[in-house]
């Protein structure tokens, strides 16, 4: 098959321990077996500058408000997409991201309180009009909380509290219905993450190579 000329970016969002970093690579390994080229990035990481400002971002011993969250996320935003995903488009690359601004939205905005306005237009001062509106998106569920916890313990333990995992219950429930929310608005298939790695991947290609190719 051959690639397009232009790339195509997709975003894979969710909870955390929805299985998304997971997922990308599954993603990528396919489409190099069908001839095409991508790069990944993990938001807020993804450059030099960008995996700084993730360190300060994971640290929950930093007390600080949502719009300082925002501020913080769009400037790792900014200097990902202009370093490095905007070159890879231009030379036919898909981007395949795990996680964008709507991660914003669900832990910022319907889990933090911030307007949701606001971090839209703050995102797009920050970074363009094709970031706003990706080629493809998932969003990643899994039903049952005690599974998806289970996951994020797998990581073991931490040296700092993870700002945003270290929440409380409520916070967490917020999240996620406000991917709910981001799904119902902006038309993003929502994909069960429960079950074998293999089984989601195929359901996410079964969904983007519809949309995509």
């Amino acid at each position: 098959m051959k690639q397009n000329i232009s790339g195509k970016y997709v975003v894979i969002e969710g909870h955390d321990g929805t299985g998304k970093s997971t997922q990308v690579s599954f993603l990528r390994a396919k489409l190099d077996s069908i001839g095409i080229d991508s790069i990944e990035f993990h938001e807020p990481a993804g450059s030099p500058i960008a995996d700084e400002i993730r360190n300060i971002l994971k640290d929950g011993s930093l007390d600080r408000d949502s719009m300082t969250d925002l501020l913080l996320f769009s400037a790792a935003r900014h200097d990902i997409w202009n370093t490095r995903a905007l070159s890879a488009l231009k030379l036919g690359k898909w981007v395949i991201a795990s996680r964008n601004y709507y991660s914003t939205l669900a832990y910022q905005g319907y889990g933090g309180g911030l307007d949701i306005n606001t971090i839209k237009n703050v995102t797009k001062y920050a970074t363009s009009n094709q970031y706003m509106h990706p080629d493809a998106s998932i969003i990643l569920d899994i039903k049952d909380e005690n599974e998806r916890t289970r996951r994020i313990g797998f990581r073991g333990d931490l040296e700092k509290p993870d700002t945003f995992e270290s929440r409380d219950d409520d916070y967490q429930t917020r999240v996620r219905m406000g991917y709910k929310t981001i799904a119902s608005n902006y038309n993003i298939p929502i994909v069960s993450a429960d079950g074998p790695p293999e089984e989601v991947h195929n359901r996410i290609w079964n969904i983007l190579s519809q949309k995509l190719l």
